[in-house]
């Protein structure tokens, strides 16, 4: 591996630690910053506020939707969200896709929520740096304990 791959898949292994670590502090224009002004994201078996809801899917195109769509599911709770394992691989001088094991906590108001599967991304180099573009979380398990039973019913 040359020295100029490393530097870049280095710097995406960066953009993704900020990005878990802004989203869990709720530094929404930072952590907007982190994507493409035309980013698309699709998070599968997210979070619903009853039992009966079951798990589904949160999709958004364009980081103000994006931003706004998080910060509206994470902004009454606390989240820890962590990745592991990059597979990063660049596919030019100037995008790159990348695939993380993931593993989020989630304490929402109505519910315990933990989460595990993976984050697959692709990535482009812009002018002040490398961006998100797209994103896709699938969980492949998702464990749920729920708080209060008001909020169990219908």
């Amino acid at each position: 591996m040359d020295l100029s791959t490393w530097e870049a898949i280095e710097q995406i292994k960066q953009l993704k630690a900020r990005y878990f670590r802004l989203v869990d502090q709720k530094r929404w224009e930072e952590w907007g910053d982190l994507f493409t002004e035309d980013v698309t994201a699709v998070y599968y078996n997210a979070p619903r506020d009853r039992p009966n809801d079951g798990l589904s899917g949160l999709q958004c195109n364009g980081r103000t939707n994006l931003v706004e769509a998080v910060r509206r599911a994470l902004s009454q709770g606390i989240s820890m969200h962590h990745g592991h394992m990059p597979e990063i691989e660049l596919t030019s001088p100037t995008t790159a896709r990348g695939i993380w094991a993931m593993f989020d906590y989630l304490r929402l108001p109505t519910c315990i929520f933990k989460g595990y599967g993976h984050y697959e991304e692709e990535y482009v180099k812009e002018k002040n740096g490398w961006k998100i573009k797209t994103v896709v979380l699938t969980r492949l398990h998702c464990d749920r304990q729920w708080e209060n039973p008001a909020h169990t019913k219908g």
